[in-house]
């Protein structure tokens, strides 16, 4: 195992393994973080940082962000730019829940309205919401139509009333991503993901009720531009992704890659968990279509939560969600592969960015932000522990020396067996109760996975990215009602 003093000091916020340090590396492996969030992360977090230095095709550096922590093949927390004539794809390098992401919704509320309510709408927000391993959503289609989901994503949605307009121009790709092809995604897949859409599913998903407490406003003119305005405002926050069609894609490429890799195209890696393909072969073209399905079913499945939260708020206040101001601020990805320019070697090139547990964060300016963001920079959505609460940040120019990523979350500390030997759920819902959380959970065992200190500070996170100028804070939520999977 690599020692993080083996690590090479760049900044009080960049740390490199150099080229030399493991046979094989092709480019160095950089961590961004502070000295202490460096030393809460484990050793697999440098091992597998270093085994992607390896990958063919890898341009720059392999990267890790703040909230790094071991993964799939990849950390998560990972980033790694690929060459697309030289490169492969891999889904070590993109995740089992693809387009696993976050979505900030605004209110005109103020949390002295809210509070009286508060039971009412998680109670509602529990019911309307389904959330837990296995759950089904009240979206009722066949299995040809989901097939149309996957290549249409939230514009599907809103042709079918889950919607507004202004919605796909908050979130990022416009909700869809093309060379989504249907034709290349299971039959195994869809069977379990076409009764998914609307579903928060289990594990770190959930739906919080926020509020934005004016001295957590680090930046009041972009919070103001973003249409945080109201002192204690309400805001909902909701995290989840592409649920077992997701999964059951990157698990069919997986079997694929590896019977390919070697025997087929020459490719060694230090570890199977990141078998991969070029990316212009014909099972890395297959593999990018089916995963770009997955990205779509994920976009439709928030839009659609959207939609039922909406609702629930319409009929907890007795007003339109118009008149409620329930405007949605972004929806972020992680856990994607996309094509996207970049200057590489003093030009720009088309270039595929895997991002592992990673937000793109594209500063002012950019050509693929929508107009109300190009000035700003683009929302970027941090969810902290359910204890703790949750950031916004905004792209940074200087963003670019990691391809625009930065971190996407907290990133654990202990692993969910651990935290549910040290924590007890029952107990966990009576302490954020009486510090003011109410909490809708499916099980006590999953709660107790999610407690607090299984995470890394936010603070500390967030903190670290700012520093290391790839993200900067706008503003911080405190939580104040949660649903857990």
């Amino acid at each position: 195992m690599i020692s993080t003093k083996e690590l090479r000091k760049i900044s009080d916020t960049v740390w490199e393994i150099p080229i030399g340090y493991k046979q094989g590396m092709r480019v160095p492996a950089r961590i961004f973080a502070t000295e202490k969030l460096l030393k809460e992360m484990d050793d697999g977090v440098l091992e597998q940082v270093t085994n992607v230095a390896t990958l063919p095709g890898i341009i720059d550096c392999a990267y890790c962000m703040p909230d790094g922590h071991w993964g799939y093949g990849f950390p998560i927390g990972g980033v790694a730019a690929m060459d697309t004539e030289t490169g492969v794809i891999s889904p070590g390098g993109i995740g089992f829940d693809v387009n696993c992401g976050m979505r900030l919704v605004l209110t005109h509320l103020t949390h002295d309205e809210v509070k009286p309510h508060i039971r009412n709408l998680v109670d509602r927000l529990f019911a309307r919401v389904p959330a837990g391993v296995g759950s089904s959503g009240f979206v009722k289609i066949s299995q040809d139509e989901f097939r149309v989901v996957v290549e249409e994503g939230a514009k599907w949605c809103l042709r079918n009333g889950y919607g507004w307009n202004e919605d796909l121009e908050r979130t990022e790709e416009s909700g869809c991503v093309g060379a989504a092809h249907a034709s290349k995604i299971s039959d195994k897949a869809v069977e379990r993901g076409y009764r998914q859409i609307g579903t928060l599913g289990s594990g770190n998903h959930y739906l919080e009720i926020q509020v934005a407490k004016p001295a957590n406003i680090y930046d009041p003119e972009i919070a103001e531009a973003w249409g945080i305005t109201v002192p204690d405002q309400v805001v909902v926050m909701f995290h989840c992704g592409s649920r077992g069609f997701g999964h059951q894609v990157a698990t069919d490429y997986l079997k694929v890659f590896l019977k390919v890799m070697e025997k087929k195209y020459g490719i060694t890696v230090p570890d199977r968990e990141l078998a991969c393909a070029p990316f212009l072969s014909p099972e890395g073209q297959d593999y990018f279509a089916a995963m770009n399905c997955a990205i779509n079913m994920s976009f439709a499945n928030r839009q659609v939560i959207l939609h039922r939260v909406r609702e629930v708020f319409s009929e907890v206040f007795h007003k339109d969600p118009v008149d409620l101001g329930m405007h949605q601020v972004y929806d972020v990805a992680h856990n994607t592969a996309k094509l996207e320019r970049h200057p590489v070697g003093g030009r720009v090139r088309e270039v595929l960015v895997h991002r592992k547990g990673a937000t793109r964060a594209l500063g002012p300016g950019a050509e693929e932000l929508p107009a109300i963001y190009r000035k700003t920079g683009q929302p970027v959505i941090v969810g902290g522990s359910m204890e703790t609460g949750s950031y916004l940040l905004a792209g940074v120019e200087e963003g670019q020396k990691t391809f625009f990523s930065t971190a996407h979350g907290s990133g654990r500390t202990m692993s969910r067996r651990q935290a549910k030997k040290q924590f007890q759920g029952k107990k966990l819902l009576q302490e954020m109760e009486a510090r003011g959380i109410y909490v809708r959970a499916v099980s006590h065992a999953g709660l107790a996975e999610e407690a607090g200190p299984a995470y890394k500070d936010i603070d500390d996170v967030v903190s670290a990215t700012e520093a290391a100028s790839i993200s900067k804070r706008v503003a911080r939520f405190i939580p104040i009602g949660n649903i857990k999977g």
